[in-house]
């Protein structure tokens, strides 16, 4: 008899680096109250867009994942579309910027700033 192992991978995740680049940020800001919010938006030419910003608000039904000192917080809508999916930050001289792997995206636009 096999077994099968299934690795389920559920929430969002930040790499080492995004978190210090995250963490980095919070300090610039001077502001220990804000969070790290990643939200799916309608939108974009693939249907459905990312949305990144610092957030102070805590609404019903957010999930809240820590790294380190940083928290990020996704809605209960856009949690299921950002189940394993990585947040990291790359620098580049060709890019510079928070990217997000997300295996859940079916298709994206050549811009990766939306998906389906």
């Amino acid at each position: 008899m096999t077994t099968e192992t299934t690795n389920i991978t559920t929430g969002i995740a930040l790499t080492d680096v995004a978190a210090a680049k995250v963490a980095a940020l919070l300090a610039q800001e001077g502001r220990d109250d804000l969070n790290l919010r990643v939200a799916v938006q309608p939108g974009g030419c693939s249907g459905l867009r990312y949305q990144l910003y610092f957030d102070d608000r805590n609404m019903d039904g957010d999930v809240v994942r820590e790294f380190g000192a940083v928290k990020v917080i996704t809605d209960k809508m856009s949690d299921p579309y950002l189940s394993g999916a990585t947040i990291d930050f790359v620098d580049t001289i060709e890019k510079q910027g928070f990217t997000i792997d997300n295996p859940n995206a079916q298709g994206s636009c050549a811009c990766g700033d939306s998906f389906n």
